[in-house]
């Protein structure tokens, strides 16, 4: 069982959805942790999370201005700690098509820094953010994601006499977190339509309280080169809209440079090398440093079947607008009403 009381802790990109999931979850369950470093490089966004977690009411916390890019900065971030959850990334498709370099450069610069500082310090463990969109990719920032979970796994290679263990964590779009088509909804539905970009197009779905679930899975289980994904539902985009405004026009525009029409997080090559555990897969490295057989043991893990491929469109499991109404409710805005729309 994960137990991060006394435990000291680094947040790359800690001032987005997640990072701020992850730190509101982890003083709540674990009020005693030592330390808890909000590494960014958005003053502003620190000045303004730092007004929710005054250091009088939360000793442990630390804002740490620096840039993934900057690899001296992350090593003396890291000094003393011994968790690292990697969340930092360029994430929007169209402006990574637009500023290629620049996404080049945090996404898979930035991850290589992170492995760097991680084996520089007294780090035990690194979780390491991926995406729906690094499996089998057609734009930038999905096959910048994809390198990113490659070096991640493959660093627990280099790492020597090291007890570090990297693991990444893979899951679909977080309901809520900014960017994301639900707050992109409400917002737009005051225009008196809603831009649809195809009416088939389905997605995966997972509450950002389920990503931090999986992320503290990941810190407490892995064993060093996992790729876990977890088993999620999908819905259908226009489903999205008849949840936020049933009532005006959905006005399909197609679809934009980069987007597929379903996502995949696993695909049939994935499979020689995935196990279901459960209530996730586990994609495995082809080399491990650990025997696969008291792996299989241990969490009862069985191979999936030649073939197999985990994609939003053949999903077994689905939401409708109405539960999604009420999913928006729960886990993105409690005062969200459709009157009027």
């Amino acid at each position: 069982m994960l137990d991060l009381n006394d435990k000291s802790i680094l947040i790359t990109g800690g001032t987005g959805s997640l990072g701020k999931a992850l730190t509101k979850r982890i003083f709540k369950q674990f009020p005693k942790v030592k330390r808890l470093v909000i590494f960014s490089r958005d003053e502003q966004k620190q000045f303004q999370m730092a007004q929710e977690y005054p250091a009088s009411d939360y000793p442990a916390i630390r804002f740490f201005i620096g840039d993934v890019r900057d690899k001296e900065r992350l090593v003396r971030a890291m000094k003393g700690i011994e968790y690292v959850i990697h969340t930092a990334a360029m994430k929007h498709v169209h402006i990574a098509e637009y500023n290629p370099s620049e996404c080049i450069k945090t996404n898979i610069g930035g991850a290589e820094n992170v492995i760097y500082a991680s084996l520089q310090t007294e780090v035990e463990r690194v979780v390491a953010l991926s995406t729906d969109k690094a499996c089998a990719p057609i734009n930038l920032y999905g096959a910048t994601k994809l390198t990113s979970d490659k070096l991640f796994i493959a660093a627990n290679n280099i790492k020597g006499w090291n007890p570090i263990r990297f693991s990444v964590v893979r899951y679909g779009n977080v309901m809520g977190s900014n960017g994301s088509v639900i707050p992109f909804f409400i917002e737009k539905r005051k225009q008196g339509f809603l831009p649809i970009t195809d009416p088939t197009m389905t997605r995966f779905n997972i509450s950002l309280d389920e990503g931090v679930d999986m992320v503290f899975h990941a810190l407490d289980v892995a064993w060093g080169g996992e790729l876990f994904v977890p088993k999620i539902p999908s819905y259908h985009i226009i489903d999205v809209a008849k949840a936020i405004a049933p009532n005006i026009e959905h006005r399909v525009v197609g679809i934009r440079p980069g987007e597929k029409i379903h996502e995949e997080m696993i695909t049939t090559s994935d499979a020689f090398n995935t196990y279901d555990l459960g209530s996730y897969y586990a994609i495995l490295p082809t080399v491990t440093n650990w025997k696969l057989e008291e792996f299989i043991d241990t969490f009862n893990a069985k191979k999936v079947p030649v073939g197999f491929s985990y994609n939003s469109g053949q999903n077994t499991h689905w939401v409708n607008a109405e539960e999604l109404r009420k999913l928006i409710v729960e886990h993105v805005d409690a005062n969200f009403s459709t009157e009027g729309y």
